[in-house]
């Protein structure tokens, strides 16, 4: 392997050696203080040349409703695993109990089935090796603890949070990373023996060995990362007798078969880490892959706490599925061509992780609009996709419009013409929900004598002459509409341009602005377009006449 002369020093808490030239400085975390030193290795990579079966896992803590980020980390396993013809796990991690959510594991289960990202082995599935939630393998947990306790990869800890918080105090005040000193480390069989008898709350350490071996990611290359120098032995088994995410992953892992993690690259700095607790197993550990951050255009990282990254908004705003995690994959890499329009088969048939790049993922929310609505063009030519929008848009109809619908004179919200509206209005819209907001199109509009003060003192002349027109009219099509209501305006004498077209507008959806009359006649169709015009006249005609 050659080695290229690449040497770059920051501040972070760790020493890091990544393969080059996928090295790039925007992706280092943040939350760092000491000097570090990154060496750059040129490395490759084969692509789905695995022996065994691919395995991969997405392993969500119900602690929120599924955001941006976490359907990122499932979507990548997913294409991962079907792009090598493996398999894709959902395995829920709730060992921390105090701030699990209520309702957040349905709300990660749903989004999964509505983006099409099934698992082939989960909690509502089942599989060969559940469980599949973390809570329910306790026993499996404190079987493994005995392994490391029994062979001294691991210790009991009976310092109190006031010893350990005093702990982080000093290091602060001495401008130190805060980090436990071991000290239960040394205890003696016959001390631990009379803290337990005493009955005295304990965790459950690692001992971290010195002797840290480099890994091969498979997108930050080969990495190091020196925990011991800047680390206490890390807790595996909480007071609450439930592990923590580091012990817990590895045991779940290995004993689920996962051939390879894929996760966001905050935990590349803890994957020596695992490593070593798989060589305290004698464990083969998984291959490993870390993506990106995924980062706000504004260049701050995203997080729960922005009201608008929850994947539930967007399914409720009328974004498509496949538009959602086509966009993803937009800002996040993997493809050689990243910017083109694909469904979720396509994103797998094309992935390929040696194209995951180690910039962060910047979300461009303009981009959005723009994906979701060649989405919905793409959708219209096919006949199964064409069904679902059409279904969705008249139950999203029906839900937002529904006590209205039941007061007023309606159109019928038939398949047939929702249809028709999406294709007439397909290259003007960026979401279903968009067309909600024509409500003309779905409810009679109520009109009154004050629709029309600031029109011709003739309107009413205007309507029965377009209406006469409109009755001989064969076809009802946008151009020989336009044809017609052309000439038609051209007769009418003393009434200006813009108010013919003003008075029909008005007459047909009670709104001043909208889409042009000739396509709202095409929309509405012969039958509703003259009922609506006759109406207005009705209202508006002389009472002698």
């Amino acid at each position: 392997m050659s080695q290229m002369s690449s040497m770059i020093t920051v501040y972070t808490g760790c020493s890091i050696y990544l393969s080059a030239p996928r090295l790039l400085l925007t992706h280092l975390h943040k939350r760092c203080y000491n000097k570090f030193t990154l060496r750059c290795y040129a490395t490759s990579t084969n692509l789905c040349t695995h022996q065994t079966p691919v395995r991969v896992r997405f392993a969500p803590s119900p602690t929120g409703m599924m955001h941006l980020g976490g359907l990122r980390t499932a979507l990548y396993n997913y294409i991962y695993a079907k792009s090598c013809g493996g398999k894709f796990i959902l395995r829920i991690e709730d060992t921390d109990q105090a701030r699990l959510m209520e309702g957040a594991e349905e709300n990660i289960k749903q989004i999964l089935t509505w983006t099409g990202l099934l698992p082939d082995e989960g909690p509502s599935i089942g599989g060969s090796y559940g469980p599949y939630t973390q809570s329910q393998r306790l026993e499996i947990y404190d079987e493994k603890i005995n392994i490391l306790l029994k062979n001294g990869s691991a210790y009991r800890c009976f310092c109190t949070p006031q010893r350990l918080n005093l702990l982080r105090k000093e290091a602060l005040k001495n401008r130190q990373v805060p980090r436990y000193d071991n000290r239960c480390n040394a205890l003696t069989a016959d001390q631990i023996k009379q803290k337990m008898e005493a009955g005295e709350t304990y965790v459950v350490r690692f001992k971290l060995p010195e002797d840290v071996e480099s890994f091969n990611d498979l997108v930050y290359g080969k990495t190091r990362h020196e925990i011991h120098t800047v680390e206490g032995d890390p807790v595996l088994i909480k007071s609450d007798k439930y592990p923590t995410y580091h012990f817990a992953n590895v045991v779940d892992d290995h004993m689920m078969k996962i051939t390879h993690v894929l996760r966001g690259m905050e935990w590349l700095t803890s994957t020596p880490k695992h490593l070593l607790l798989y060589k305290a197993f004698n464990w083969t550990p998984p291959t490993y892959a870390h993506l990106p951050l995924v980062m706000n255009k504004d260049g701050s990282k995203l997080s729960k706490r922005q009201g608008d990254i929850f994947v539930e908004k967007f399914k409720d705003s009328g974004y498509l599925p496949e538009a959602l995690l086509n966009f993803i994959t937009f800002c996040g890499s993997g493809y050689e061509d990243n910017k083109s329009i694909k469904d979720l088969n396509e994103l797998v048939q094309q992935f390929c992780i040696d194209k995951v790049s180690t910039h962060s993922a910047t979300l461009d929310m303009e981009q959005l609009d723009r994906i979701n609505r060649s989405h919905i063009c793409r959708n219209l030519t096919d006949d199964r996709q064409k069904h679902k929008l059409t279904t969705e848009l008249a139950f999203a109809i029906q839900n937002k419009l529904g006590k209205r619908l039941s007061t007023h004179q309606h159109l019928n919200v038939n398949h047939d013409f929702v249809l028709k509206v999406l294709q007439l209005r397909k290259n003007h819209i960026n979401k279903l929900q968009d067309l909600l907001e024509y409500e003309y199109l779905w409810i009679e509009p109520e009109l009154s004598q004050d629709h029309f003060n600031n029109t011709s003192e003739i309107t009413d002349e205007i309507l029965s002459l377009v209406i006469k027109e409109l009755e001989s009219c064969e076809v009802f099509e946008q151009d020989e509409l336009h044809q017609l209501l052309t000439s038609v305006a051209s007769q009418i004498h003393n009434v200006k341009s813009g108010v013919f077209w003003k008075t029909l507008r008005l007459a047909l959806s009670g709104k001043k602005e909208g889409p042009s009359v000739k396509e709202m006649l095409a929309i509405l169709g012969k039958e509703e377009s003259i009922k609506r015009l006759e109406t207005a006249f009705n209202l508006l005609k002389p009472k002698d006449k």
